[in-house]
């Protein structure tokens, strides 16, 4: 079996697994042990809650893996699991997880983003840094915008907390020009870079190519249990 944790990053993702693939929402503590528990042989991790909810424990994904299982991550918690656990075998997908992965990005709250529940469609209500970013990069790149307003709209995303980034009121607290503000608004629409979704399509392909298989079992490590692993084990 393969599961995948997903939510507002793909919202569309059981449509595009076609079926192959079990997809639950956003994962919390306790969810990566279960699926283990379930028979999945492969687990591919993109959303994950952290606020509200305990967030998925490092310890549950080294469970996993001792078992034989894959297990993929990306676009969003995905990408920060799979930074800090890549060195036990969890495998990482896309550009925001090999921006983690190289000290390029640091915040995990890079990736964090408001939205609405599963039951109205993940709608999102704030815009992620990484996207923000991802869309300067290639307008500045296409000469959309220069050195300077990059730095400028990049320096106000980064000052608003993440519920309240939008790229309205990113333009709205740059020191930037009305009328030059307008502008900038309809060439984002026009150039926006789902840099999240990208990544989240790159790991539900993988997860769909990878053998409905278990791996072989780690040789340079073991799992080993600890009291508060036994408390997670009883509690899920």
């Amino acid at each position: 079996m393969k599961i995948v944790f997903v939510g507002p990053t793909l919202p569309d993702a059981s449509k595009l697994a076609g079926g192959r693939i079990d997809i639950r929402p956003p994962a919390s503590q306790g969810d990566v042990f279960r699926a283990a528990k379930d028979g999945a042989t492969v687990i591919g991790i993109v959303d994950g809650y952290f606020e509200y909810a305990a967030p998925i424990w490092h310890k549950e994904i080294l469970f996993a893996l001792a078992q034989g299982i894959r297990v993929f991550g990306a676009a969003s918690m995905g990408a920060l699991r799979a930074a800090e656990c890549a060195a036990f075998g969890m495998t990482g997908i896309g550009r925001i997880y090999e921006m983690y992965a190289s000290g390029e990005l640091e915040d995990d709250s890079a990736v964090a983003q408001l939205h609405a529940p599963g039951e109205l469609g993940y709608r999102s209500l704030s815009e992620p840094l990484v996207n923000v970013e991802s869309t300067l990069r290639v307008m500045l790149a296409r000469g959309l915008i220069g050195d300077g307003e990059q730095r400028i709209l990049g320096e106000s995303a980064r000052a608003i907390f993440f519920k309240q980034r939008t790229w309205k009121s990113i333009l709205v607290a740059a020191p930037i020009a009305t009328r030059r503000a307008e502008e900038l608004a309809r060439l984002i629409a026009a150039n926006a870079v789902d840099q999240k979704r990208r990544d989240a399509e790159k790991l539900l392909a993988a997860v769909i190519a990878t053998p409905d298989a278990y791996a072989a079992l780690p040789e340079n490590w073991r799992f080993n249990r600890t009291t508060l692993w036994d408390v997670l084990e009883r509690n899920a």
